[in-house]
């Protein structure tokens, strides 16, 4: 089926509609803001797992879904127009899959009213996209008929705003943040357009991999202060490209959570029996971690990074298809390394990112290539492109795990840097984020 917008009266709903950014509210009763919709799709959800003996229930395929909520978008939520609302959320079903369910509502603070609600993913993968039509309304399209840019792919150039935001939790000791800074290099040109942190910051570099890190010394005031970094980003498609063969060799050494597994090595030595070149190698990796991961976000162990899990579990998020993929990679004597960003979305203009998202190269024939395996199984027509490309709409924020700074964490090495990591009184906590883009 096929939802017209026009009804709302809004061309612009398609940002929203598209999984964009909550525009300013059209007063109903009074003025509706994304904390209302976050409010309405809660309660609506809570009702109905009451009525649902633990579980909010779906029909879908000739089946009865039961789910369970994980996480509202807060990013995703919109007003569409008066009294109608948009909200999409993430649940998991009691058989261990991943739904991401769209629902439109209808009413004003405090009162609103599911109006429809529709499954668009299963574990990462879309049934259908929103595509603008003739007359100006978003309509649903088929994922096949999609173009590039509805899928998530910009070639060449693009350019944007980029707002990295977070808001720190209650702090009751003495406490320290690391967050990322992205810095330019020759897939990105990077200027810093402002920075507003709390605290006492500090600048510092990894010694491995010199990704430049801001350091915040907190105190129990800045609870619930706001961290905010705004760029100017230029971003340059990336293919294969020339590579210092001793600096590969780095990447050939384990981490954490990428070690020096049997299990792994077996894995990768079967995926790449009969195939010569490192190049040939690296493609039926490619293929075999496309092949055996389900993208899915579900109970515990996911989103580490963690090659052994993603080996065993054979499911998880970029992290762990990247992960699983280096470290097949360096088991056959394949450089391979690990990055992380955000993803930029191509469909709309401004709004918010679905959180961070990372990525990978290997080194082969004296080159680095570029893989995106996770975005590639979301969307099949794309493996050809996402083996030897990373398209323009990106950021990448630093490179490589494990980084090691001055001050380190008592944790130990960095897993990896995304969003702020912080330490009170020595634990870890976690910090909110959101990403912002703009264009034009």
């Amino acid at each position: 089926m096929m939802k017209n917008l026009s009804r709302y009266g809004l061309t612009f709903a398609a940002a929203l509609l598209c999984l964009g950014f909550a525009l300013p509210a059209v007063a109903a009763d009074e003025p509706i803001v994304t904390t209302d919709i976050k409010a309405g799709i809660e309660k609506h959800i809570a009702q109905e797992v009451e009525k649902g003996d633990g579980y909010f229930t779906v029909p879908f395929e000739g089946k009865e879904l039961r789910l369970k909520l994980v996480r509202v978008h807060v990013e995703y939520l919109a007003t569409l127009g008066p009294r109608e609302h948009f909200a999409c959320v993430d649940m998991a079903s009691s058989d261990g899959e991943f739904y991401d369910i769209d629902f439109f509502l209808s009413g004003t603070k405090g009162d609103m009213t599911v109006t429809e609600t529709t499954v668009h993913k299963l574990n990462g993968v879309p049934y259908y996209l929103w595509q603008q039509a003739e007359d100006k309304t978003w309509v649903r399209t088929q994922v096949d008929d999609a173009d590039e840019a509805l899928l998530g792919v910009m070639n060449g150039t693009d350019t944007f705003e980029f707002r990295y935001t977070a808001t720190l939790p209650e702090i009751d000791a003495d406490a320290r943040c690391w967050l990322p800074l992205v810095k330019s290099d020759p897939y990105q040109k990077v200027t810093v357009r402002s920075v507003n942190v709390p605290g006492k910051p500090q600048t510092v570099t990894d010694s491995k991999y010199g990704n430049q890190v801001m350091v915040l010394d907190l105190t129990p005031k800045d609870s619930g202060q706001k961290i905010e970094i705004v760029y100017d980003v230029e971003r340059h498609e990336k293919s294969a490209y020339a590579g210092d063969p001793e600096e590969a060799k780095q990447y050939l050494l384990p981490e954490k959570m990428v070690p020096s597994d049997a299990t792994l090595t077996a894995e990768a030595e079967r995926a790449v029996q009969g195939f010569d070149s490192d190049l040939m190698k690296a493609r039926a990796l490619y293929d075999h971690v496309m092949d055996t991961m389900q993208y899915k976000k579900f109970g515990e162990g996911w989103g580490q990074g963690d090659a052994v899990f993603a080996c065993n579990s054979l499911y998880g998020n970029c992290t762990d298809y990247h992960a699983y993929f280096i470290g097949m990679a360096r088991a056959v004597d394949i450089p391979a390394r690990f990055a992380i960003g955000a993803s930029i979305p191509s469909d709309r203009n401004e709004g918010g990112t679905d959180g961070y998202h990372c990525w990978a190269e290997f080194y082969a024939e004296g080159k680095w290539w570029p893989v995106d395996i996770s975005e590639a199984d979301k969307f099949s027509a794309l493996s050809m492109y996402f083996f030897g490309h990373h398209p323009a709409n990106r950021i990448e924020f630093s490179v490589g795990r494990d980084l090691e700074v001055d001050p380190m964490p008592k944790s130990g090495p960095i897993n990896f840097l995304a969003y702020p990591l912080i330490e009170i009184d020595g634990n870890p906590q976690m910090v909110r984020s959101l990403f912002l883009f703009k264009r034009g």
